[in-house]
Parts: structure tokens; sequence; C-alpha cells
């Protein structure tokens, strides 16, 4: 009988026979050995460390609760309670900034010295930066709400299965990865970069949307579908611009090895002009200009510049006979 077939009879009859070699059936697979192979290569062969010191990192988790208590003091009866009253509102706005401000701080802190080059960095003075790009943050909620107002005006008027605002709100995933990015935009322009990577990465797993918090966008930003959608760093995104699902606006390759470490701080993406609308599927790649007004169709692969009101579409298939053949 092979040990494959022995075990299945043993998982058959209910695990009742045994041998006397199974007491010792943990140390088979070696593991005080694998357990010395993977501290070597942490701490000695591929030691990938900031500075070599082993820290405490920031928790995606706990930026997504963050996002959740901030979005709650943005649009309380939406991400908050439904059922609030409105001399409460005031209230459960202040407790929910309370908790997620405190919380968002110390996620800052923690991701500050993996943005320096510094080996180390006096507890106090990160402490302190910290406390001051999160006050400046709070500061800056209200703007950013009326940025992402005019974001839900250009969902509803430019969706016509659109029958309210708080069907965007709660319903479209365009519309949380805007409200992701608008928040980490923030954070990334006051310097918390790590931070802002990752509220983006929430929105990306929420919504197959990823928006890099370095891309500049206008208000007005409506992503219809929006899956697949595929952002870069250096993007320059105008006013009232829209975009469908699975659009890439990215980096062409570059030649300076298979990892492109040349390109890094280059400006790389596309820009989009105010009232761009670019159908699904279309890829734009590199630093080229899609002029104001221009509809790029679906599908389109272009890595050229098009002047203002350009309509560029994929050259069209020609029309099939009765016969199958083209014509």
């Amino acid at each position: 009988m092979t040990e494959g077939t022995r075990l299945l009879a043993d998982a058959q009859s209910g695990g009742k026979k045994s041998r006397p070699a199974d007491k010792n059936r943990s140390n088979r697979w070696d593991v005080d050995e694998i357990v010395d192979a993977l501290r070597h290569s942490r701490e000695v062969a591929q030691n990938i460390r900031q500075g070599g010191v082993a820290r405490r990192l920031p928790s995606r988790t706990a930026l997504a609760e963050v996002i959740n208590g901030v979005s709650a003091a943005l649009f309380p009866t939406h991400y908050g309670q439904p059922d609030l009253d409105p001399g409460g509102i005031d209230e459960f706005v202040r407790g929910k900034l309370k908790d997620s401000l405190g919380v968002l701080a110390e996620q800052v802190r923690l991701s500050l010295p993996l943005a320096s080059s510094e080996t180390r960095l006096e507890i106090e003075s990160v402490g302190r930066v910290a406390q001051d790009i999160t006050r400046e943050f709070a500061t800056q909620l209200p703007a950013i709400r009326i940025q992402l107002v005019e974001d839900l005006r250009a969902a509803y008027e430019g969706d016509p299965g659109a029958a309210s605002m708080p069907e965007i709100l709660l319903g479209y995933p365009g519309m949380v990865a805007i409200i992701c990015y608008r928040l980490a935009r923030a954070l990334h322009l006051l310097g918390a970069p790590l931070v802002a990577r990752l509220i983006t990465l929430v929105a990306h797993s929420r919504t197959g949307i990823e928006i890099h918090p370095g891309a500049e966008i206008g208000t007005g930003f409506f992503i219809d579908h929006g899956t697949g959608v595929v952002i870069g760093e250096t993007t320059i995104i105008g006013k009232r611009v829209r975009l469908s699902q699975a659009v890439t606006l990215g980096a062409m390759r570059g030649s300076a090895g298979a990892r492109g470490m040349a390109l890094k701080g280059i400006a790389r993406h596309p820009i989009l002009e105010d009232d761009v609308f670019v159908h699904a599927g279309a890829t734009l790649l590199g630093r080229i200009t899609i002029g104001r007004g221009s509809v790029i169709g679906g599908n389109v692969w272009l890595t050229r510049s098009v002047p203002p009101g350009s309509n560029i579409v994929q050259p069209q298939l020609r029309s099939l006979g009765s016969d199958g053949e083209q014509k």
C-alpha cells in the first residue's frame, strides 16, 4: 500500500488506525530548518527592511476603518446612520472625526520613517510631523466635500440610469474610488505618500479601480461602472472628464532595463484636458495630451496626442456579404 493510499484509508476509517511513527509526523516537514533558513533570508541575505531595521508598519485594515469613518463624517446619513436625527448629526460627525483622525495620525507616524532615506528618525519629531499632517488634512475636509459633491453631480448628470444622488453614493463603485482618491490625494500632497498609496489600494480592493494618489484630477470627475480603470501616478485630468470601465491611463515601457528605474519622477502618463470622454477599454499611454472636448472610442490604443474636439475610433470593419466574405 502506498503512503497516499494508506492516508486515504485512515481518513475513511475515521483515523482510528495509526502507526507508532504518527506521533512524530510534525517533524516530517523539517520545520526548524525552514524557520532557520527564512530567518537567515529575512535578517541577512535578503533583508529588505528600510535601513535594515525591523519596525512596526502601517496597516491597510486600520486605514480602511479611517476611510469608513471619514466618509461617514462627510456624508453622515449615507455612510453613517440613515436614521440620524437632524439635531444629532453634528455630534455624530464630531465623534467619527475624533476617532478616525486619531487612528490616521498613528498610521501617518508609522509611515513617515519608511518614506525617509534616513535609517533612524527622532520619534518625537516624527510624532509632531504626523500630528501636523493630520491636523491640516482635517482642515481640508470641507473643501474636499465640495469637490466630491461636484463629482457626484457629474455622475448624476452624466448617467441616465442614475435615479438619485443617494443611489450613486451607495451603489456606484466609481464614487467610492473617487472619495478614496480625493482623501488620499490630500495626504499625498501633505507629505504622507505611503498612507495615501495604501488608501487607494483599499479602494482598489473594494472597486477594482486603481488611481494613484500622485495623479492630478479636476472636479466633476465621473467613472462609469469602473472595473479595471487604472490611472497612473503622473496623469493630469481636467474638469468634467468621464471614463468608462477598463480604461488605462498608463506609461510607455521605459528603456532603462526591465525595472524602468530611470522613469521614476518623470512625467510619463497622459494629460486629459477638460470635458474629455474616454469609452470602455481604451488604452492611452505615455505623456500625450488629449485635447479639450475630445472623445476616445472603445478599445482604442493611443500613443500620440490629439487636438481639441477630436473623435478617435477604431478603424471600422468592412461590411460582410451574405456569403461571409468581406466586400
